[in-house]
């Protein structure tokens, strides 16, 4: 029998990992991670909202541990989710788009969580990502995506450590999202109908730019916004309202849908333009993690044929990848892609495995 240690979020993903792992024969301790970062009163009221933070998600883990008859610990992370939200507040203030869940992935779940689980005496970690482990003949171990592609999680888990994937476990990954769910009305859970999260945790309202200014403080990011020909066609309160590929919420009236095609904080232009505009052929990407073999810095001499995603819900697209050194990688796509986005991650795939990834620059 291996002790687990299982990270409970609350919702419905975690709580049927925890019933899995315990059916598997592990010695299950159940875990949630607390970053103080509560959500107002009237959000926290929404009681099918799945979140994963909360102290009402916290209620749930600690109702679904005591079901199945798991030590429970409640861990004060507040201070490194504080790292989490300085980067996120960061990025949107330098015009780049940030990914919180996957750098709180990198840092927290699979960082601090590993430290807790070895002061335990615990081998391996667990969590209810959708995503799966395959032990190859050698003893390698590739992180693969979701058997549900629809709910498929690889892409945030990129930034793993390479020697800690011989110490997860995903139980959920194996199956699909429907059955998860019929597993968890079966066995009675409360939070089998719990709706999945898809917002960023610490943000309950997804008012952005409402977080990002009062985290930061008084700075003046205002300034025009501007067609890729340089024309004025209005003003904004502040680029950190924008991402790269945005249509909705420009406030300008040109007759035909226009989108944000980049953001220059040193001069706090928008620019702005129709979606051919968006495409690009190419990008460069920084801190690359890679979790096999032969994708460590080669000069640039390495050119690999894959896949790669730039967004979480984007399509994966046909490319080469060229290592350059420094942990950076260049991308070449085999066709345009479009909302390419500084900030976000472009994660590299052959077939159904993650190579490793890195952050648009």
């Amino acid at each position: 029998m291996s002790r687990v240690i299982l990270a409970m979020s609350g919702g419905v993903d975690s709580s049927v990992a925890a019933w899995l792992l315990r059916e598997q024969g592990h010695e299950v301790i159940g875990v949630f991670m607390r970053h103080g970062q509560e959500p107002p009163l009237a959000e926290t009221a929404v009681c099918n909202r799945q979140g994963c933070c909360s102290a009402a998600d916290a209620a749930d883990a600690r109702r679904v541990a005591d079901r199945f008859h798991l030590p429970f610990y409640a861990v004060d992370f507040r201070r490194d989710f504080d790292r989490v939200v300085d980067y996120f507040v960061a990025q949107y203030t330098a015009g780049r788009t940030p990914n919180p869940c996957i750098v709180c992935n990198t840092w927290l779940k699979f960082g601090r969580l590993f430290e807790f689980a070895d002061r335990l005496g615990a081998e391996f970690v667990a969590t209810g990502h959708y995503a799966r482990l395959v032990v190859g003949p050698g003893g390698d171990v590739a992180l693969c995506r979701g058997l549900d592609s629809s709910k498929d999680q690889s892409y945030v888990l990129f930034g793993i450590p390479r020697p800690l994937l011989r110490r997860l476990l995903f139980p959920v990954g194996e199956h699909r999202k429907d059955k998860i769910r019929a597993i968890a009305e079966r066995l009675g859970l409360h939070v089998a109908a719990k709706r999945d999260s898809q917002e960023i945790c610490f943000v309950p309202d997804q008012d952005h730019a409402r977080f990002v200014r009062q985290r930061r403080g008084p700075l003046d990011t205002s300034g025009e916004i501007v067609t890729s020909d340089g024309r004025v066609v209005g003003r904004h309160d502040g680029f950190e309202r924008f991402t790269v590929g945005q249509r909705k919420g420009l406030r300008v009236a040109l007759g035909q849908p226009r989108y944000v095609l980049r953001i220059e904080p040193e001069t706090h232009r928008v620019v702005i333009g129709g979606h051919d505009e968006l495409a690009r052929n190419e990008l460069t990407a920084a801190d690359a993690n890679w979790l096999v073999d032969g994708t460590t810095d080669g000069g640039g001499s390495d050119v690999i044929p894959l896949q790669v995603k730039i967004r979480y819900r984007s399509r994966p697209v046909d490319a080469r990848v060229t290592r350059l050194p420094n942990q950076r990688f260049h991308v070449a796509f085999e066709q345009p892609c479009f909302g390419v986005a500084p900030g976000q991650a472009a994660v590299c795939y052959q077939a159904d495995r993650v190579l490793g990834g890195g952050w648009i620059e």
